[in-house]
C-alpha cells in the first residue's frame, strides 16, 4: 500500500449528512453506526456483568437453603 497524495473528498461531509447524523446521535443518546451501537451494548454488558454474577450467587444460596430445609 502506497502513500496517498492530494486530497480526499467526501460528498456526505460536504452535504452536511455527517454533521446531521452526529447531532441526531448526540440528541437521542444512541449511536447510529453499527460499530457505535456494538460498543454501547458492550459497555452496558460490562456494567451488568457484576450484577449478573451477584444474582447467580444469591440464587445458588437460596436453592441450597431450600434443599437443606431452612
Amino acid at each position: 500500500m502506497g502513500r496517498k497524495f492530494g486530497f480526499s473528498f467526501s460528498w456526505k461531509r460536504a452535504s452536511g449528512i455527517s454533521a446531521a447524523k452526529t447531532r441526531l446521535s448526540r440528541k437521542i443518546g444512541m449511536p447510529l453506526t453499527p460499530s457505535g451501537r456494538q460498543r454501547a451494548m458492550g459497555r452496558a454488558m460490562g456494567c451488568a456483568l457484576p450484577v449478573a454474577v451477584l444474582l447467580v450467587i444469591i440464587l445458588a444460596v437460596i436453592a441450597f437453603a431450600w434443599r437443606a430445609g431452612f
